[in-house]
């Protein structure tokens, strides 16, 4: 067992709540000391941390699925992190686990609240991106509700990102048609060249929605949703009769604030009532206990395989997680965004 005394961890609490767009100010970075773990408890250091856009509704105090960060408090973030100490009898310094430790380089957890992993199996970021929860969020909304069909076409936004780009591969895998919709030419091309839809549309070209239709040919019959905003304006017409739409985020509308405007929502039910769609929200946790170790078995298959291939987006070091998070809620990075923040051993 390694010593943990004098243990300091560096951590990024939430400052203060954002109006708008977060800013570096919204973060504090401060260094305390790590206490020793109690009876079924590990120490842990990060490795990875994984940035999600689903942590900028976290940072308001608005009512949620989920508790708000309270100011000063760790920001939230799945981790991969190397155990140091432990007083858990299944865990061993030098494990891997999956844990909740948020942004900070080391951590007390409880032992229970991890997930081993295997760095022989899979490389250890993908327990954050594409056998992790934004893999899983794919997995479980596109099969439990889009239940795509073999022939039909499935449109994701946000396509070359880690829930979209899963997407897509898996309805391929299902023998759907898919159709991304990303954010510059070189997402499309990522697209089409490495990951095998069918088509791609760029929502910045300013003819999107006239491409959009040219893609979809035969019209939409699964859409999910993980973006809103004229993106899902521009989709909604083009919905098949009994389309589904499973809804798991809205990323372009989390950092807009109330203004005054057209009120759209009865035409858009009207379109739901006229062609008897099913829309369904749903955050991935609901589908745990039913879904999860298929995905893990499936998953992990089509990574070994090559059907489902994944890029991720990789910044260096703790103090980079505040400008990496703000510009991934702008669309700037290129796959999953993850943290590195210290070598793997």
């Amino acid at each position: 067992m390694s010593d943990s005394t004098n243990v300091q961890s560096t951590r990024i609490v939430l400052a203060s709540r954002p109006v708008g767009a977060p800013t570096p100010e919204n973060f504090r970075t401060e260094t305390v000391d790590v206490p020793e773990p109690g009876d079924g408890q590990i120490l842990v250091r990060v490795v990875y941390l994984s940035l999600d856009p689903y942590m900028r509704g976290r940072m308001s105090d608005a009512k949620s699925y989920a508790p708000p960060v309270e100011l000063g408090d760790v920001m939230v973030g799945a981790t991969v992190a190397q155990v140091v100490t432990s007083r858990h009898p299944d865990l061993a310094e030098g494990d891997y686990v999956l844990a909740g430790t948020g942004w900070q380089t080391h951590a007390v957890v409880d032992g229970r609240a991890v997930r081993k992993l295997d760095p022989e199996a899979a490389p250890l970021s993908t327990a954050l991106g594409v056998l992790g929860m934004p893999g899983f969020t794919a997995y479980s909304g596109l099969l439990k509700i889009g239940q795509p069909k073999e022939g039909e076409t499935v449109v994701v936004a946000a396509a070359s990102g880690p829930v979209g780009s899963a997407v897509g591969q898996i309805a391929k895998i299902k023998g759907a048609r898919a159709v991304g919709i990303a954010g510059g030419p070189e997402k499309c091309r990522h697209l089409l060249d490495d990951l095998g839809f069918d088509a791609a549309v760029d929502h910045r070209a300013p003819d999107f929605v006239e491409c959009l239709r040219e893609a979809v040919p035969d019209g939409i019959d699964v859409y999910f949703e993980n973006v809103g905003g004229p993106v899902q304006a521009a989709v909604i017409p083009l919905l098949n009769l009994y389309a589904r739409m499973p809804v798991c985020g809205l990323v372009a509308q989390y950092n807009t604030l109330p203004t005054e405007g057209p009120d759209r929502l009865p035409a858009f039910f009207s379109t739901v009532l006229v062609k008897s769609l099913t829309v369904r929200g749903f955050i991935q946790s609901e589908f745990v206990r039913e879904m999860h170790d298929d995905f893990l078995r499936d998953a992990s298959e089509w990574v070994r395989s090559g059907r489902l291939r994944y890029r991720e987006d990789i910044v260096e070091g703790l103090d980079a997680a505040p400008e990496a998070f703000i510009g991934l809620l702008e669309g700037k990075n290129f796959g999953k965004l993850v943290v590195k923040v210290a070598p793997e051993s």
